[in-house]
């Protein structure tokens, strides 16, 4: 072994015998090694903790506990269980030795002993002990490379999915846009006329799933848990307006009513438009999905200040998000959608912002649970709040804080 193991190595020779360890201490010493030493299997590991050795040299036969016991006890302990032991011993039967191994020891010397065997013997667990504790050390860095990479995948596997589910809804709306438009041409033999609004409602769906795919391929330098935000003063009476007029088909075709409560002179909130548009198209489709039809849908806002929002979060199912840096008392912005539909048992309210959580009473087969997960990446992105409170039989009411403009 080369000096510099051995001036990294310690050694705990334990021998009730003066002159055996006499001479062991002086020679292990002189090849530079540091050197420990007890007269007995108690007094060893009692040390241990305060000095823990590279390698143990363990006479078997002492008083108090043997060193078959000494030796059972160390590999019984998690922070000793690892070092090498190799007994010292005059016991030659095929019986006794394999005791030794049983017990946990790496090797064997035999009294009387010879120095050099000694050394040979030490040198060599040394360097084996030092490869294997390189070798877990390289096992723990690939697993840790594994996990990460794992975390990656999910994290890709995440975007995908969100990409393809919000994606869904502004297509489903301006098909059917197309759908009724062909209809029309057909019932009037192909003279119909596209109308303005029709246009206008295509044309904003188009240009919000640009932006959304735009904005899942850009690196923003605000983005905050997976969501990439571009704030700017919103209107938001003006935005649900466009929602409304954009989703009035698909609420006919699930024979629901969309109540808009929203007043039109709310204070201008700091947020993304299309990413809000993300969530009340997704809690919109949410009660659709999981509701039979006839659905009263009600949308309300109003500010509050922060003593109102603590209340609030502690009646519903909230997740606790920090507020923008700033003015953590500033006054919110209180958004509800309401139904009054079959409502959500306690158990699905408390895991239904998850990812990839359906709800039981979903009506298609088609989804995969991430439209509540995205509104709440959303909210959070924004320094908002997020909850549901509801009742089997009662309906539901999701509501969110955003942060009002300066």
């Amino acid at each position: 072994m080369s000096t510099e193991m051995s001036e990294a190595s310690v050694i705990l020779l334990v021998d009730d015998n003066p002159t055996n360890l006499g001479i062991l201490v002086k020679s292990l010493s002189k090849s530079g090694f540091k050197v420990r030493v007890a007269q007995d299997g108690e007094s060893a590991i009692a040390q241990i903790p305060y000095a823990k050795p590279d390698l143990i040299l363990l006479d078997v036969m002492m008083p108090g506990i043997d060193g078959f016991e000494t030796c059972r006890r160390l590999k019984a302990q998690d922070d000793t269980k690892d070092i090498p032991v190799i007994f010292m011993t005059a016991l030659s039967e095929t019986f006794d030795k394999v005791q030794g191994f049983q017990a946990g020891a790496v090797d064997y010397i035999p009294k009387p002993f010879e120095i050099e065997e000694v050394q040979v013997r030490v040198r060599t667990h040394l360097a084996i002990q030092k490869l294997q504790n390189q070798l877990q050390e390289q096992n723990r860095q690939l697993q840790a490379e594994i996990r990460e990479r794992q975390k990656a995948q999910e994290a890709v596997q995440v975007f995908l999915h969100a990409v393809s589910h919000d994606l869904r809804n502004p297509v489903t709306g301006g098909l059917m846009v197309l759908k009724s438009l062909l209809h029309e041409a057909e019932a009037g033999n192909g003279a119909a006329m596209i109308s303005q609004s029709a246009l206008q409602r295509m044309i904003q769906s188009h240009d919000r799933q640009l932006a959304l795919i735009n904005s899942l391929l850009e690196t923003q330098s605000n983005e905050i848990c997976g969501v990439s935000l571009q704030l700017q003063p919103v209107n938001l009476s003006d935005l649900i307006g466009q929602v409304v007029a954009n989703w009035e088909p698909m609420l006919a075709k699930n024979e629901a009513v969309l109540q808009n409560l929203i007043p039109t002179d709310l204070p201008l909130v700091n947020a993304d438009p299309n990413q809000l548009w993300r969530v009340y198209e997704n809690l919109i489709a949410n009660a659709l999905k999981h509701n039979p039809p006839g659905l009263t849908v009600t949308l309300t806002t109003k500010v509050i200040g922060i003593e109102e929002l603590g209340v609030r979060s502690q009646e519903s199912k909230v997740k606790h998000l920090p507020p923008l840096p700033g003015s953590p008392l500033s006054p919110m912005l209180h958004c509800t959608v309401q139904d009054n539909g079959v409502g959500i048992s306690p158990e699905q309210c408390a895991i239904v912002f998850e990812l990839y959580k359906r709800g039981e009473q979903a009506r298609r087969t088609v989804g995969l649970g991430l439209g509540l997960y995205l509104c709440r990446q959303i909210i959070t992105a924004h320094g908002g709040q997020i909850g549901v409170i509801s009742q089997i039989g009662e309906g539901s009411t999701f509501w969110f804080t955003l942060p009002l403009v300066n």
